[in-house]
């Protein structure tokens, strides 16, 4: 997670492993709207972003809203995010009327 080139970016950028286990880098460009916690995703005009506050060192929690679907994400610069972050994310999606929570392995080694 880092500022973008303009002081109006959020850069998050992540490297995935796919069911082959290659690793994928990733990036996605959010572009901040003054005055809102509504972002803008670069190269995704359909979808709708919103930034919510989190007590969790070095997470971020949003809310992608697209054609179809909602979902929301946590992320964190730490793999294994402390218990109380996941515990906070879980208690506003479930207020967020969110049905299904999915926590991805983390068995595998990490991407480099």
């Amino acid at each position: 997670m880092a500022a973008g080139s303009a002081p109006t970016q959020l850069q998050l950028r992540a490297t995935i492993r796919t069911k082959t286990g290659s690793c994928v880098p990733r990036e996605w460009i959010y572009h901040l709207t003054e005055g809102s916690t509504d972002l803008r995703t670069e190269g995704r005009p359909d979808m709708k972003t919103e930034l919510f506050s989190s007590s969790c060192p070095g997470g971020i929690m949003l809310k992608e809203t697209g054609q179809g679907y909602q979902r929301f994400l946590l992320y964190n610069r730490s793999p294994y995010p402390p218990e109380k972050c996941v515990e906070e994310f879980q208690s506003l999606t479930s207020c967020l009327d969110s049905k299904a929570f999915l926590l991805t392995p983390r068995k595998q080694e990490a991407c480099k």
